[in-house]
């Protein structure tokens, strides 16, 4: 953590930002004034909060959200009021924006073998747009709350017990069955963003043991029993390698995946396959793609991760099966970075793993981005984190061994994100006895800029015998 002063200076920017903002408001006529509350009440609040009481994440949460919003919002004060007061709204609010992501970094304590992050410009607005995707997740996410809260608690209870019983808290690699090979998948073609995709679908076969906590919820997910999955195909045909390419968090759909991964796919000239996670995209349960996932219910989080290996796992056994793939590599990024760490620890004939910018650890990811009051009604209803970490562990990448060989193992990861802390791509590095890391400069979304992660995804492409 760099040295914190008494009265942190970047502070006073989203306060002078929001006060000219409640000070002109007024003079925009009822309708400007409603508008001008927003970003005016979101910077003086989180600048004042900043100043009095830091250290609660969320303060730079919303002071970036108050300064992404004052943008746009200026513009019309281009025309109502003139250039002047138009560009210094626009300035106040860059500027605000760019101050919460400095005051991110200056507070966010560093971990051991990794390289403090820059306090600079460039570095603190990839910051900023980290803690605008979580000011957007605290105010849209469902909390459980009431009898919900209850049977959270009374199901982790009875699955820790079972799973000790079992013996999977000791040996979690136990806990996942081996699934029936997939012989074949209903193909369509798609198009997004101007490229043409294959959408497999099948029906995923996967249900919790009998008797085992949430068993008959999850399966009411009538969406999730179906599987998908996404294939870009190499220019030079289906004897080229394939890369899996597991998306991350709140993804699943065509124009985030294909987005995300189409560089891969140009650059190597490899068959992608992206396989849709459990809850997202056309198998979701709520309002968006990924909800219940990570929204605090344990079983939910579990049976999610189990499923997913599942699924992958019988999309390889298709893939080395009817189709006769004989190379195939795992790249994830995020959430997807997860995924790709507790398959290499499950399938030992994949070519090589790169989980990127990835989370490993659940239970204190919750704990994280969990809100103070929330936390403290969650551990006074009973819900301990030791209880989520036992029953998570049948699920978790730092619990089970991998099986891809180091030198085929590579991971890459932002010095300064917010979405996933340092710490747990440092606790994989380790699990993982040290293999090549590129730790950048930079924040959770801009790893595409640093020419080192392409070089690191490159080297273990070719290493592997992928390209």
């Amino acid at each position: 953590m760099y040295e914190q002063p008494r009265w942190p200076r970047e502070a006073l920017i989203p306060i002078l930002g929001g006060l000219v903002w409640l000070w002109c408001a007024a003079s925009f006529g009822l309708v400007g004034f409603v508008f001008s509350l927003v970003p005016g009440t979101l910077l003086l609040a989180s600048g004042t909060s900043l100043l009095l009481w830091p250290r609660d994440d969320r303060i730079t949460h919303f002071a970036a959200l108050g300064g992404f919003l004052g943008v746009p919002l200026a513009l019309p004060v281009f025309f109502v009021s003139g250039f002047w007061l138009g560009a210094l709204l626009v300035a106040f609010s860059a500027a605000s924006f760019l101050a919460s992501g400095i005051a991110a970094i200056r507070q966010e304590p560093h971990v051991a073998g990794v390289p403090v992050p820059s306090l600079d410009a460039r570095t603190a607005a990839q910051v900023a747009v980290d803690e605008l995707l979580l000011s957007t997740m605290v105010l849209t996410r469902d909390s459980p709350w009431g009898r919900d809260r209850e049977r959270i608690l009374r199901e982790a209870e009875e699955a820790r017990e079972q799973f000790a019983t079992q013996g999977w808290l000791d040996k979690p690699a136990g806990y996942h069955r081996q699934p029936p090979p997939l012989d074949a998948v209903r193909a369509k073609p798609g198009r997004t963003i101007g490229i043409d995709f294959e959408e497999w679908r099948f029906e995923s076969g996967y249900e919790p043991a009998e008797g085992e906590p949430c068993r008959e919820r999850w399966l009411s997910y009538g969406a999730n029993r179906t599987g998908y999955a996404r294939v870009l195909r190499a220019a030079g045909g289906e004897s080229r390698p394939w890369l899996v390419c597991i998306h991350g968090y709140q993804m699943g759909w065509p124009l985030t995946d294909v987005g995300a991964f189409q560089r891969v796919w140009k650059r190597y000239d490899l068959n992608v396959l992206m396989p849709v996670l459990p809850l997202h995209g056309p198998r979701k349960m709520g309002r968006r793609s990924g909800d219940g996932f990570l929204d605090g219910d344990v079983m939910n989080s579990v049976h999610a991760e189990a499923q997913a290996m599942w699924d992958m796992r019988r999309l390889l056994s298709y893939l080395r099966g009817p189709l006769g793939v004989e190379k195939v590599g795992v790249f994830g990024l995020s959430l997807g970075g997860y995924n790709t760490a507790l398959l290499a620890s499950l399938d030992g004939d994949l070519a090589c793993a790169i989980p990127g910018i990835p989370a490993v650890d659940f239970s204190r990811l919750m704990w994280r981005h969990g809100a103070p009051l929330e936390l403290l009604s969650v551990e006074h209803s009973g819900m301990e984190q030791t209880i989520a970490d036992d029953v998570l562990k049948v699920v978790s990448p730092l619990a089970l061994e991998p099986r891809v060989p180091k030198e085929h193992r590579a991971i890459f990861a932002g010095t300064a994100d917010r979405l996933v802390p340092p710490d747990q791509v440092a606790d994989l590095w380790r699990h993982w006895d040290e293999p090549r890391i590129h730790w950048y400069q930079g924040a959770h979304m801009t790893f595409g800029l640093d020419p080192k992660v392409q070089a690191l995804i490159r080297e273990t492409l070719a290493g592997a015998g992928l390209l």
